[in-house]
């Protein structure tokens, strides 16, 4: 990019995206129990509360744990959904796939309705778990994308090979196949996490207050007032989704993620 008044467009770009981010961040700064920016004071304190007040750090304990084993629920779902429509191709196949894409195309509070609805006939409503199983099938959508994306990429002349070399169907998966998807397997347990931890509604409607995740405590820290520590915790998840997109970046082969071939790959 040599042109000037390009990079200094895209620079005014990203300091307008990231003035809330920079305001969020300085309002959790106030040395008092105020939301006022520029901040009135500097103090840490509100950084240290979510790690120190116990009810702030059972909701954000709860929140790491709710999204790790939904991401791994999600993963589970859709990486064998993945396989199967990547060596069964048929035109019933696509039905398949937009039954998995199903919940995230759905808006949000029509899938939150359905999983109360669900869990209050069973009887299981307000069962810390049933927000892990809503939260997995709700982002299936995401690891099946970039896992689907991952199955794409590979070249199946290399499958016909290992079969040629004497490799049965669990042989070529366990040494072929899911190393050439990792990346995309990663990522996908990326995306779903970090949704996770910021999803409200389906929380709220599955578990309502028996479990606080970050958000509802947020929400219901709400009808006693505005303190610095809800900027401080966004802060917090801010910077846990750049942590987990970075390691992603680091060890999940970003650029082919993003559909860029190698190369020589392809042709």
């Amino acid at each position: 990019m040599k042109n000037p008044a390009a990079k200094l467009f895209f620079a005014v770009i990203g300091l307008f995206m990231m003035l809330p981010v920079i305001v969020i961040a300085g309002v959790a700064l106030n040395a008092k129990k105020t939301l006022v920016f520029p901040p009135q004071g500097l103090s840490a304190d509100w950084y240290l509360s979510v790690v120190t007040d116990p009810a702030w750090r059972s909701a954000l304990l709860n929140s790491l744990m709710v999204a790790a084993a939904a991401s791994a629920i999600s993963v589970a779902i859709a990486l064998p959904l993945s396989w199967f429509l990547w060596r069964r191709v048929a035109p019933w196949a696509r039905a398949v796939q937009m039954i998995g894409f199903a919940p995230f195309i759905l808006p949000p509070v029509i899938t939150a309705l359905g999983a109360l609805s669900f869990w209050a006939t069973t009887g299981f409503y307000g069962q810390p778990w049933t927000v892990i199983i809503s939260h997995g099938i709700f982002f299936v959508s995401l690891p099946l994308v970039t896992i689907t994306l991952g199955f794409a990429t590979i070249d199946r002349d290399i499958l016909e090979a290992g079969m040629t070399m004497g490799a049965d169907d669990k042989t070529l998966l366990k040494t072929v196949i899911f190393p050439l998807i990792r990346p995309y397997v990663i990522s996908g347990f990326a995306f779903a996490f970090v949704l996770s931890l910021n999803e409200y509604i389906v929380a709220y409607m599955t578990v309502g207050f028996t479990l606080e995740t970050i958000p509802i405590k947020v929400f219901n820290a709400l009808r006693y007032g505005y303190t610095p520590t809800m900027a401080a915790v966004s802060v917090v998840f801010i910077l846990l989704a750049v942590l987990v997109f970075g390691l992603v970046a680091r060890f999940g082969d970003l650029p082919k993620l993003m559909g860029a071939w190698s190369r020589g790959e392809g042709t």
